[in-house]
């Protein structure tokens, strides 16, 4: 595999941060885009990428594309709460903005187009196991913008435009950009910071867990990948051994911090989300990529960051690590005429 040139969205996020650096370290040149909404959240040094662009990936032009060997598109309003908490925008960026971008991309003869979907598309799932071919049944914009994106994007798919989508499984884990508001992030920052593993829901939803950096690796994998293997393929992103019940999540983060104690406030009651997914098709396009972490050495790794970075509860309670929190400030500024 020859030197590529690749186009990143969403470069300064939780996985784009991860994705610069491993895209870098293979001998690839980085263009990245992001907006900078959440400048000023990471906690380490980001890798820079070789030319950077802040812009809104909705303004983008061909002419910004041209000459890239790839588009990794990241950038999204980039869970459920977020993107519930204005439906509209979530639409106009993730769906109507992510198919204009695959457009571009393609009239500026960008061969491969790699999209960040999610296994959240499974929804409450009928059935364990899901995999490719298993009904999918949204339940948020976010997850919805994420179906139909897939569904447009592939219609574009020609001998000279190469889409992939990287069905990844919910991230957690370390990264230079650090989110809490994900579930395993958010029950051990709890028990880190607060000495309590709080569940709002029952406990028995599954999710399958893949640390953000084998995210980011995957979508090396697929860019360096023979383009037959992965064009037009849609792929579930994780392990089937890191499947897990959130309880299961909060007995492992006791395990870390033993004197925190698990509680299930009923904030939520009974979480409609319950989806346990197979990864077989990754294995059989990928037969050489397997996952760097399992869900008991991330946690250790974020553990004794926690530790170094003198995590507190004022971290746990503040925006700086919670997207919907700096989001919702953001737009509120934005809302009363002050700059973002």
């Amino acid at each position: 595999m020859g030197r590529l040139n690749v186009f990143v969205t969403g470069h300064r996020g939780y996985i784009g941060s991860h994705l610069v650096e491993l895209l870098k370290e293979a001998g690839h040149r980085v263009t990245g885009c992001d907006l900078g909404l959440f400048d000023g959240c990471e906690w380490e040094p980001l890798v820079p990428p070789d030319r950077e662009l802040t812009k809104d990936v909705r303004d983008l032009t061909a002419q910004d594309l041209e000459g890239h060997d790839a588009v990794m598109h990241l950038a999204a309003i980039s869970n459920d709460p977020m993107g519930e908490l204005d439906e509209a925008l979530t639409y106009s960026v993730n769906l109507h903005g992510s198919v204009r971008l695959a457009r571009i991309a393609k009239e500026a003869g960008v061969p491969r187009w790699l999209f960040s979907s999610s296994c959240s598309i499974y929804g409450k799932g009928v059935k364990l196991d899901l995999d490719e071919e298993s009904e999918l049944r949204p339940l948020s914009a976010y997850a919805v913008s994420k179906v139909e994106t897939e569904k447009r994007v592939r219609e574009l798919a020609d001998r000279d435009f190469s889409p992939s989508f990287l069905r990844n499984a919910t991230a957690y884990g370390h990264s230079r950009n650090l989110r809490i508001d994900l579930v395993a992030n958010n029950l051990l920052a709890c028990a880190f910071a607060r000495g309590d593993i709080r569940i709002d829901s029952d406990g028995t939803p599954w999710r399958p867990l893949t640390h953000c950096r084998d995210i980011a690796r995957a979508f090396l994998a697929f860019a360096e990948a023979p383009r037959e293997t992965v064009h037009n393929a849609a792929a579930n992103i994780g392990a089937d051994g890191e499947n897990y019940q959130v309880k299961d999540v909060a007995d492992r983060v006791k395990r870390l911090v033993p004197k925190a104690e698990i509680v299930f406030t009923g904030k939520t009651g009974a979480d409609p989300r319950n989806y346990r997914v197979a990864f077989g098709l990754l294995r059989r396009l990928l037969p050489g990529f397997e996952l760097q972490y399992d869900l008991d050495s991330g946690m250790e790794e974020l553990c004794r960051k926690f530790g170094e970075h003198g995590f507190s509860a004022a971290d746990f309670e503040g925006e700086r690590f919670v997207r919907l929190r700096t989001l919702r400030r953001r737009m509120d500024r934005i809302r009363r005429g002050e700059d973002a």
